[in-house]
């Protein structure tokens, strides 16, 4: 992937430095409005298998919401990460491709697209949705409209995914700002109020539409982005199909417990989340990410 030279965001806060702990709800961690991704799955199955918790359980327990806690004061003033930081820059590179794409999607649609911001953090952070932590990969939390990622994150999607490549660490990106846009558009506001109204096995299956929409608008912004760039080759693309097909719901229980149970799946399968990226891949209409209507996903 051919990133370099290319405009960087501003809509990035360096909190690497700051001290981190406390915040959001007074002791313990609360997940309402967050939205795991690509890699937010990763992470937390590896360290649940780590202490020897069933990653199934952490996962439920993620995806099943709860009570939103009041925004949080951060710890001292945000900052813009060292101009030599060159992970930070494809960071806030690939934020600023981010803007471009869905800015123009938006104008195209008569409606104003308004960035995310883009927080940098090491361990926990307090955010508007409860402390998040490292363990729990990068995630959007809609009360504050941020994404929050510890880079450290893309040591394990390397190394432990098998998933080095640039495009794929994008993908991770591209998928959280895709749970911003669903913000935007109200889909996030008119899920919440659905699934106070679903049991276990109905929230969980529309928890999964949640998430097959965000990586069909990733699939959105990869098409827009290189119409425009011309920067990746087919290497690129299958780095990220890689790490997807590596998460699916059915791959992780798999490995977790040797069997699939798809009234648990709050993600989707490993096809699923890849046959939504290539279908916002293919033409880069977001009429095609309509994950709620399409029967079967």
């Amino acid at each position: 992937m051919r990133w370099e030279d290319n405009r960087e965001s501003d809509n990035v806060e360096d909190r690497r430095d700051d001290s981190g702990g406390g915040g959001g709800g007074g002791g313990g961690m609360g997940f309402g409005g967050i939205h795991l991704g690509l890699g937010g799955i990763i992470v937390v199955v590896l360290g649940s298998w780590l202490f020897g918790i069933n990653p199934l359980t952490v996962l439920g327990l993620l995806s099943g919401g709860g009570s939103a806690t009041a925004p949080v004061v951060q710890s001292a003033p945000a900052h813009p990460p060292p101009a030599n930081d060159r992970l930070a820059n494809f960071v806030r590179t690939i934020l600023a491709s981010t803007e471009d794409v869905w800015g123009e999607v938006f104008a195209h649609a008569g409606r104003t697209y308004v960035p995310p911001r883009l927080v940098l953090y090491r361990g926990e952070i307090p955010t508007a949705c409860g402390t998040g932590e490292s363990a729990m990969g990068p995630f959007y939390c809609a009360q504050d409209r941020k994404v929050y990622i510890d880079l450290g994150f893309y040591q394990t999607l390397r190394d432990r995914l098998g998933s080095p490549g640039d495009f794929a660490q994008a993908y991770v990106i591209a998928h959280e700002v895709g749970h911003h846009v669903q913000n935007l558009l109200g889909t996030t506001a008119r899920v919440e109020a659905l699934r106070q109204r679903e049991n276990r096995v109905q929230a969980n299956a529309t928890s999964v539409r949640v998430e097959l929409q965000a990586d069909c608008y990733a699939g959105v912004w990869a098409f827009h982005s290189q119409a425009e760039k011309h920067w990746l080759d087919q290497g690129d693309i299958e780095s990220a199909l890689n790490a997807a097909s590596h998460i699916g719901d059915d791959a992780l229980q798999r490995q977790a417990q040797g069997r699939v149970m798809p009234e648990t799946f709050t993600h989707g399968t490993s096809a699923q989340r890849v046959n939504w990226f290539k279908r916002g891949l293919a033409n880069g209409n977001t009429a095609d990410c309509d994950t709620f209507s399409a029967a079967p996903l």
